[in-house]
C-alpha cells in the first residue's frame, strides 16, 4: 500500500508528522510519502496555481514541500512530478475542525478531493483543536484496519473530525452528515503604519445546525465524526424543478 500524505498546515506541522508516525508504527504495511505546502495554506480550498511556476523541494527521503496549495501538492505528486503512484491519499491531521460549511473552504478537504478527482481513495482528517493529535491518529488507525472492505462509491471522500480530548476519553466513532454554521463574523478592520485600511477575515460563525446526526453534534458529545462527501455538487431536486419550469 502506497499512501500520499498531504495537508494545508504545511509540511512541518505537528499533525502531518503525527499522521506519518502513526501509520509508520502500525501493521498497515504502507510506504508513505509526504508532499505538502511549504507554509500554512489553510482555507486555500480547491485552488490550483496557474500563473506562476511550482517548485517541489525534497527535504528528506520521504518529505517534499511545494510552494503552492494543498491541491497543487496532490496534483503534482499523483500526476507526474514524482516517480510515485500512490494507492490512496490521506490529508491531515489538520489543527482545527473541518465540519459543516468549513469543507467548502478547507485546504485539508481539498487535498483529499484532488486525490479523489485523480482516482485515488481519499480521506481528510482533522483534530478539533491542536493538542491531542494522538487521538486523531488512533481513530484513523482503527478506521483503516478494514478499509479495503468499505462499500465506498468512486466519488466518495471521507471527512473525519476528532474531538481534542485524550484517547481514553473518546466515546467512539459516529457516521454523520454535515452540520451548518451561522454566517461568519464581520471582518476585522485595522490601519497599517501608513494609515491605510487593512482587513482580516473574521472568525467562523457558531454552529446553526448541530442537531443529532451532524458532525458538530458528534464531536461536541465526545465522538469522532466520519462524514462521506461527494464531488458532484448538482442540486438534483432543483434541476428537476427548473427543468419543469423551463419546459
Amino acid at each position: 500500500m502506497k499512501i500520499l500524505l498531504s495537508n494545508d498546515d504545511g509540511y512541518n506541522a505537528p499533525g502531518i508528522r503525527a499522521l506519518y508516525e502513526c501509520l509508520n508504527s502500525t501493521d498497515f504495511h504502507s510506504e508513505m510519502l509526504i508532499v505538502a505546502p511549504d507554509r500554512n495554506r489553510s482555507a486555500a480550498s480547491n485552488s490550483l496555481t496557474l500563473t506562476e511556476p511550482l517548485r517541489m523541494t525534497q527535504l528528506e527521503e520521504h518529505i517534499f514541500c511545494v510552494n503552492g496549495t494543498p491541491t497543487d501538492c496532490v496534483h503534482l505528486a499523483v500526476n507526474g512530478a514524482l516517480d510515485y503512484q500512490p494507492d490512496m491519499v490521506i490529508s491531515g491531521i489538520n489543527a482545527g475542525a473541518n465540519m459543516g460549511d468549513d469543507v467548502l473552504y478547507s485546504g485539508t478537504v481539498a487535498a483529499a478531493t484532488e486525490g479523489r478527482f485523480l482516482g485515488k481513495p481519499s480521506i481528510a482528517i482533522s483534530l478539533c483543536g491542536d493538542r491531542h493529535f494522538e487521538t486523531a491518529s488512533e481513530v484513523l488507525r482503527l478506521f483503516l484496519k478494514d478499509f479495503h472492505h468499505m462499500p465506498l462509491d468512486a466519488d466518495t471522500i471521507l471527512n473525519i473530525n476528532v474531538p481534542d480530548i485524550p484517547v481514553e476519553d473518546l466515546k467512539g466513532i459516529k457516521m454523520t452528515r454535515l452540520g451548518k454554521r451561522h454566517c461568519s463574523e464581520r471582518v476585522v478592520k485595522h490601519q497599517d503604519p501608513r494609515g491605510n485600511h487593512i482587513f482580516w477575515i473574521g472568525p467562523a460563525g457558531e454552529a446553526e445546525d448541530a442537531s443529532e446526526g451532524t458532525d458538530f453534534y458528534a464531536v461536541e458529545n465526545g465522538y469522532a465524526s466520519v462524514t462521506p462527501l461527494k464531488i458532484d455538487l448538482t442540486h438534483y431536486d432543483m434541476l428537476n424543478k427548473l427543468s419543469d419550469w423551463f419546459n
